[in-house]
């Protein structure tokens, strides 16, 4: 079986980027032969210049970075890219318009996992900028899921868990606690499915016991990037 090359563009965090490579192999492996391994070319970003972006430039900026990196994965061989990071798909238009390979975005395959397991009403949890932004809403609503508001309390409060904790490695129960008391929350508020929108959140969510069905981006990005890999992507 001929497997494609993949580029991953990483670092966003190095925690999640792991994760990436060890799902996507995992997978490959028992799907393709024993000893089968993704070809992949990863391109681990200084998450340090890609921190808590809030003004234009720093988007502008951020957007620089990642077009530089698909060029870089794209000129050494990969034949599609995945961005490891919900919150940077905010620059996913102009990364996917500067190259010729096909980007595999994130919020596509979370939406389509959705519609298929047929829930149609969600809470999306994750960063600032995914939960209250449009880049990110829009896409899972094009799938015909329907979001609940989100809690600008939790948005607080998953910015530091996320940013403060997650991102550099840390997995408390504190952080742990709160999750399952917010999912609960959500629950009462009407959702009947949660997506973590946030590539770290599954370090301190128990995907396969709460009281919702908990859809995980990560899992759900490394499935679609191990289908592509093997030439096994699933149609609408």
């Amino acid at each position: 079986m001929a497997l494609r090359k993949l580029g991953l563009i990483g670092g966003m965090s190095w925690v999640s980027t792991g994760i990436y490579y060890d799902r996507i192999n995992r997978i490959v492996q028992k799907r393709a032969a024993p000893m089968a391994s993704a070809p992949l070319f990863i391109e681990s970003l200084d998450f340090a210049q890609l921190y808590a972006l809030r003004e234009e430039n720093d988007w502008k900026r951020a957007t620089e970075v990642l077009v530089d990196s698909a060029k870089r994965l794209e000129g050494a061989g990969a034949e599609g890219i995945i961005i490891g990071a919900n919150s940077m798909h905010k620059v996913y238009d102009d990364v996917a318009a500067a190259v010729d390979v096909p980007i595999l975005h994130i919020a596509d395959y979370v939406g389509r996992t959705l519609k298929r397991s047929g829930h149609s009403s969600a809470a999306l949890i994750g960063t600032r900028n995914v939960m209250t932004e449009s880049f990110y809403r829009k896409r899972l609503v094009a799938h015909g899921i329907d979001l609940l508001p989100p809690d600008m309390d939790n948005v607080q409060m998953l910015d530091q868990i996320i940013y403060d904790e997650l991102m550099v490695g840390k997995v408390s129960r504190d952080a742990q606690r709160k999750m399952k008391t917010m999912i609960t929350a959500k629950s009462q508020e009407g959702a009947d499915a949660i997506v973590l929108a946030c590539t770290e959140l599954n370090l301190v969510v128990d995907i396969d016991a709460n009281v919702l069905p908990v859809f995980d981006s990560t899992r759900i990005h490394c499935e679609a990037a191990a289908d592509w890999v093997l030439d096994q992507e699933l149609v609408d």
